[in-house]
């Protein structure tokens, strides 16, 4: 078989390991078999079928021709070079054979073989060694435990995939990258039952080199990828995956991801399916929201709207116009549209007056706008609504149902209208219709169409998600707010309440009235100089939560008793065999409300920061929003409105405001700070940060580990 054209499509600007990886001019497969159906016979079989102009080399001890071509020996007895090494052996075998591939220079190895990590320690240290074979000498390793890669544009299908026996493969605009190999297929199936062709179909496996975010960052450098669908069970690479995702976000391509793993029971099986450590799934989705990336719930929300999103690259806002000739299709479509995040308001009242003049009296232009079945007797009114609607400017999307249509309608017509307001407007038509030879038409017209409302009204939600999230990565790419400037105590460990209260006082963030007594004697001189009642506190380093152990007394109001106090608490602690540090004596803050800021550094995300609802139900009952940063006031504010909490942010029954904008800023600065020490702190948390009836925030509480 010939070898690639030099002037072959390789990918512009590329590095070695991807155009060996998705345009290789040859591949060995080590276990080639002559029975198209088994594993290792399953690639050549692929490549075979669908046109791949490079070598494929066979490598069996036993065959002189497998599936009609030439095969070799060994590895060893292979004269040309490899751009590609396919593993099909299980166990040691396939260990030797990644460092035979090592030694002979080749590019990128991948193994087909499971039995590693996912399995259990053995199989972890079999994978290692594999792992520190082929790095030695430079190759790039794709599994083990992965069913393969493919790029349907040349037809390197190096892949044992049931499926594309089935389904036949068509090139097109899509690339989808998983962990999973079986959900590297379910996608590509429903976007081929779709009509929708696939660029790229990869299959990372235990991922012990090349990862989901080495592949998201390779198909982008290919102009002709519009749209990227990722499954993941955990994320090895987020800086690489954050590359990857500001390279989208300059070429408009959405990457929607499926993070699988959420119930305990679902962490528990990935990291069986594929080795992977779970990923602590706030987080994730907070780092998702950064980097413009939509998360989905399940495999068909993955798919479902890439029709869409495939056309129309933005949505400027959510405000949506409903055009339909059923009156129960109006009312349930807007229910559907406020469920997914879409907006259904009233047209302007001068739009509303010129389409009343074309429509029949029992008809409604409100928005929804319901033509009824007078459509069918007049199939002008679809031609004179819209041009009305277009010249409003009232929308930013135009979703037309249409539940009754066929003969008598005239489809066709009503398509070529739709397309029109398009091309006038820019902004994107989705249409639903449960007849598939009218949905036929209107897919001719360029439109995206779907069988069921839902459907329809999801896909655009997820345009307007998907278009609010790129903006929002936009802005938290730009420089990131100051860090305060706050000198960190260089021993390790967790510090006392009074050094963690100093150390949040030093970041900007208000305390409530306090001070730290040594003895009992200064325990009069910070009574009288801080108004009462106060709490009177145990201070120690080795005891991060004293109230478990009765060493908190709240609302003191006598001085005598407040005294007493030192000499209990002071005992309580020796006895303890804790160390101690002094009392806290601080004035309480009458709260109306209580929040909570907690902040940690994770080796994978570097600084989150988790904000909301406070007080000692918070664990019980959270109510928090999880931030990764970079992030600014706006967006931590933007986050926490959309909490449970939040219907109390601007005051409920005559109640002032609670100051929501201070809790930004508070959270804001903490991120800054704890990330400008690059895990020099591991962990802060200020719980109660209590809302005073002065409209401040206070910190009555602070606890800071170095």
């Amino acid at each position: 078989m010939s070898t690639l054209a030099d002037n072959a499509p390789r990918m512009a600007g590329a590095g070695d390991w991807i155009d060996a990886a998705l345009a290789p001019r040859s591949v060995a497969i080590v276990g080639a078999s002559d029975n198209p159906e088994k594993i290792g016979g399953r690639p050549i079989k692929y490549m075979l079928q669908h046109g791949y102009q490079g070598r494929i080399l066979p490598i069996n001890p036993g065959r002189d021709r497998v599936q009609g071509i030439a095969a070799w020996h060994s590895l060893d007895a292979v004269d040309v070079p490899i751009d590609m090494l396919l593993v099909c052996v299980a166990g040691e075998a396939a260990v030797q054979a990644v460092r035979d591939g090592a030694r002979l220079g080749v590019r990128v190895c991948v193994v087909i073989s499971s039995g590693f990590a996912e399995t259990g320690e053995p199989g972890r240290q079999a994978q290692e060694h594999m792992k520190a074979a082929a790095a030695a000498a430079g190759m790039r390793l794709l599994g083990p435990n992965t069913q393969g890669l493919a790029n349907f544009s040349n037809g390197a299908l190096a892949t044992f995939a049931t499926l594309l026996g089935e389904v036949a493969p068509a090139d097109g605009p899509v690339a989808v990258i998983s962990q999973s190999g079986a959900m590297s297929m379910v996608p590509y199936a429903h976007l081929r039952a779709e009509g929708i062709g696939v660029r790229y179909s990869v299959a990372t496996g235990n991922e012990c080199d090349l990862n989901v975010a080495d592949f998201t960052e390779a198909v982008l450098r290919d102009p002709e990828v519009k749209l990227i669908l990722l499954y993941m069970e955990s994320l090895p690479a987020p800086a690489t995956l954050a590359r990857a995702a500001a390279l989208a976000r300059s070429r408009q391509v959405p990457v929607l991801a499926l993070k699988a793993g959420v119930s305990p029971q679902g962490l528990q099986a990935a990291q069986s399916h594929t080795g992977a450590i779970a990923t602590e799934d706030k987080a994730l989705d907070a780092w998702f929201r950064q980097h413009g990336i939509l998360r989905v719930a399940d495999a068909r929300s993955l798919v479902m709207g890439a029709q869409l999103l495939l056309r129309c690259g933005h949505l400027p806002g959510n405000r949506l116009a409903i055009l339909s000739n059923s009156g129960a299709a109006c009312v349930t479509g807007a229910d559907a549209a406020e469920r997914h995040g879409l907006q259904v308001p009233p047209l302007p009242t001068e739009t509303r007056a010129r389409i009343d003049a074309v429509l029949p009296g029992f008809a409604s232009s409100l928005n929804p706008i319901d033509l009824t079945a007078a459509l069918l007797s007049n199939n002008h009114l679809f031609g004179q609504v819209l041009p009305i609607l277009a010249s409003a400017r009232a929308c930013d999307a135009l979703f037309i149902t249409l539940p009754m249509s066929g003969k008598g309608y005239d489809t066709d017509q009503f398509a070529r209208d739709a397309a029109a307001f398009t091309a006038e407007t820019g902004l994107p038509v989705v249409v639903s219709c449960p007849l598939a030879a009218s949905r036929r038409i209107f897919a001719q017209a360029g439109l995206a169409t779907f069988e069921h409302d839902e459907d329809a009204l999801a896909a655009l939600g997820q345009l307007a998600r998907l278009s609010g999230l790129r903006e929002t990565a936009l802005r938290l790419a730009r420089p990131a707010p100051h860090a305060p400037a706050a000198p960190v105590p260089r021993t390790a460990g967790l510090l006392s309440e009074a050094d963690s209260l100093e150390q949040i006082e030093a970041i900007g963030i208000r305390t409530a009235p306090w001070r730290l007594c040594l003895d009992a004697d200064s325990m009069g001189s910070a009574l009288g100089s801080l108004p009462g009642p106060w709490a009177v506190k145990a201070c120690s380093a080795q005891i991060p939560h004293k109230s478990e152990y009765g060493l908190v007394h709240l609302g003191i109001a006598d001085e005598q008793r407040a005294r007493a106090l030192f000499p209990v608490l002071r005992q309580e602690v020796l006895g303890m065999g804790k160390s101690f540090d002094g009392v806290i004596v601080a004035s309480m803050v009458k709260p109306r409300r209580e929040f909570m800021i907690g902040a940690r550094w994770d080796s994978q995300f570097g600084c989150i920061v988790i904000v909301g609802d406070g007080g000692k139900y918070v664990e019980a009952m959270p109510d928090v929003a999880t931030l990764v940063y970079p992030f600014d006031q706006a967006h931590a504010e933007q986050c926490l409105r959309k909490l449970r909490v939040a219907a109390l942010f601007d005051g409920v029954r005559g109640e002032n405001p609670l100051p929501v904008q201070e809790l930004a800023h508070a959270a804001t600065r903490l991120g800054a700070w704890l990330h400008a020490q690059q895990g020099a702190v591991a962990s802060v948390d200020i719980n109660p940060l209590i809302a005073g009836p002065d409209g401040r925030l206070y910190a009555a509480d602070a606890l800071v580990e170095i």
